[in-house]
């Protein structure tokens, strides 16, 4: 079912305060001057065929030593006057139109900027749900076209629209002036056929031109989509399958293409049938005219000029409509994202978060992302002050949730968290998320250096501040060592790192924001065992005097913690330290048994190899025979 699409001038309604720049002078002054030079080439180009006439007409008259009455006086002898005013004339025409284009430029992009800029702040309010369920090459393509829309709107209907009505206009009535209203009239209902042809072709290619842009988003996001998990196509060789799956998007796109280029030959092949039957109805009425003694010769050439003229603002015309539709679609579907309230909104007014001690409190806390698969079911726990409290369970447990509701990437369903006594949905978020830090499961880097990707846990920080972070997450040599230190890019994603290189710079910037709540998710799962050891120490220090809540999945990593709690189908089963957890022989002891065994597994595995390998290097060689 097709969206119902706001008009074009309801869309210029809302783009108007952007496109009148209030408050910038120098941007209404270029409005103004944009539009007196738009005058005065419409004027420009009105002179120009009367110029041509009166040359004709002189050239005439000058071969036939008789001056016909529609030369003015005195330019009987000067036809080469009279065509350097024409070329003069178009001279002035096309510099006075890029002079306006130029100044106009300016405001056109103005705007561009100031809603690209809404845009994408507003993208960064909405809530993580509504980026899950998009994607971010729609949404890129999304905030692209609508730019492009705001540019093409703005310069069409100022730069263009409004020149052409003018300039259909002064036509019209020059030609209903200098001959006759039948002129006018048969020019009139070339217009109006041409405009109307216009128009129901152009409703028809908008058809095709949706299934188009559609088409290509699709193609784009399997692309960026197929491109960011790179090393998972590789992983599975399945490069064939994600080519076929673009190659099926692609093909739905080359399709919707090859219509939009058919349908554009039938528009423009209708369109010069129309204008071509009004031009020659017209120039039959001067050649009637002539013969009539009613007009001079340069009267036809005046008519015939006009209409050549007029073939480009035409032209325009149909150029105008397709375009302008296709910006209003491209615009609503920029505004419908602005127009979308935010799943998590701060409360008028709301007080800044104040953090004097960092005690953490979840009471009665019930979610569920979708209402039939319930996540958590009444969760209450503390974290006091300074201490440590760990989250364990098994997969799908709801450990995760707890990190993102503690952020207010989501609001419970009923109770409350506290931090300080402060229910979190009551104060800002900004003040909040700025008194918690952050070292995911899952690290991701900006495509920049190392050095910015830690800068971004405090951009204010100083050199050695950044050095220090880097030092306490024992990323420091690593970073020293490599020729661009920290100027080294990290790549899309920062796939140019290693899992545990990316975990510690995300350990770094989180060190560096120094919070005085730390939320520790899997923080240690990308790593080796002995790396593992030395950034949990690291961490150990990091969150001493700290409120820190840690959700783990290696048990080994939580051993230390003031207390545990097991997590399981959203309710929590289990809580004490590691010793009382494991004399209960409960859940939690279950889960220090299967990894201790896994873990004795691996180190088994790992210890054969090695002997293997020694055996391997320690053999004598094969002494040769005979």
């Amino acid at each position: 079912m097709p969206l119902d699409r706001p008009g074009l001038i309801a869309t210029y309604r809302r783009l108007w305060p952007y496109l009148w720049p209030h408050g910038r002078g120098d941007l209404q002054r270029r409005i103004f001057l944009a539009f007196g030079l738009l005058m005065l080439a419409k004027a420009a180009t009105m002179v120009m065929p009367f110029t041509f006439k009166w040359a004709t007409d002189a050239l005439v008259a000058a071969t036939e030593k008789s001056a016909p009455a529609s030369v003015p006086a005195g330019l009987i002898s000067a036809p080469f006057l009279l065509i350097g005013l024409y070329g003069l004339s178009r001279v002035a025409m096309a510099a006075m139109t890029q002079v306006r284009d130029g100044l106009f430029a300016k405001v056109a992009m103005h705007a561009v900027r100031r809603l690209a800029l809404l845009t994408f702040e507003h993208m960064h309010r909405l809530s993580l749900r509504f980026h899950l369920e998009r994607k971010t090459g729609g949404l890129t393509r999304v905030l692209e076209r609508g730019r492009n829309g705001i540019e093409e709107l703005s310069r069409l209907m100022v730069l263009t629209l409004v020149p052409t009505i003018v300039e259909l206009a002064l036509v019209l009535g020059i030609l209903a002036y200098e001959f006759d209203w039948l002129y006018s009239a048969v020019v009139a209902t070339m217009i109006a056929a041409y405009l109307g042809f216009t128009w129901k072709a152009t409703e028809w290619r908008i058809g095709i031109r949706r299934r188009m842009n559609n088409s290509d988003t699709d193609a784009t996001t399997k692309a960026v989509d197929s491109l960011l998990n790179y090393e998972t196509v590789k992983y599975f060789g399945a490069e064939s399958r994600e080519t076929a799956r673009y190659d099926a998007s692609m093909e739905k796109y080359e399709k919707a293409s090859t219509q939009t280029y058919v349908s554009l030959a039938v528009l423009n092949a209708g369109q010069a049938v129309i204008f071509t039957l009004g031009m020659t109805a017209v120039m039959a009425l001067a050649a009637r005219d002539i013969m009539a003694g009613r007009t001079t010769i340069g009267g036809f050439v005046l008519v015939n000029t006009m209409l050549v003229q007029l073939s480009m603002p035409l032209n325009f015309m149909g150029m105008i409509y397709r375009e302008i539709k296709q910006a209003l679609v491209d615009i609503d579907d920029m505004f419908r994202i602005i127009d979308r309230n935010p799943e998590i909104a701060d409360r008028p007014g709301a007080p800044v978060l104040a953090v004097p001690a960092g005690t953490v409190r979840f009471e009665d806390v019930r979610f569920a992302y979708n209402p039939e698969r319930p996540i958590l079911r009444g969760v209450s726990f503390e974290v006091p002050a300074g201490r440590t409290v760990a989250i364990v369970g098994p997969s799908g447990a709801g450990k995760s949730t707890l990190s993102r509701l503690l952020f207010r990437f989501y609001e419970p369903q009923a109770g409350r968290i506290t931090i300080d006594g402060q229910d979190i949905a009551a104060v800002r978020q900004d003040s909040l998320r700025a008194a918690i830090g952050m070292v995911p499961q899952d690290t991701v880097l900006f495509n920049d250096t190392i050095g910015y990707n830690i800068r971004y846990g405090r951009w204010d920080a100083s050199e050695a501040e950044v050095r220090e972070a880097a030092r306490l997450a024992q990323i420091d040599r690593f970073i020293e060592s490599l020729p661009e230190g920290y100027e080294t890019p990290v790549g899309e994603r920062g796939l140019k790192l290693s899992g545990g290189e990316k975990q510690r710079v995300a350990i770094a910037r989180t060190i560096l924001k120094s919070p005085p709540i730390l939320v520790l998710d899997e923080a240690t799962s990308a790593l080796d065992s002995f790396t593992e050891r030395e950034i949990q120490a690291a961490l150990d220090r990091v969150s001493r005097d700290r409120t820190t809540l840690v959700i783990a999945h290696r048990l080994s990593t939580v051993v230390n913690a003031d207390e545990i709690l097991v997590l399981d189908q959203g309710r929590i089963v289990e809580r004490g330290d590691h010793p009382t957890l494991l004399t209960q022989g409960g859940v939690y002891a279950a889960l220090w048994d299967r990894q201790r065994q896994a873990d004795a597994a691996r180190e088994a595995l790992k210890q054969a190899e090695d002997e293997k390998s020694l055996r391997a290097h320690s053999a004598p060689e094969p002494q040769p025979v005979g």
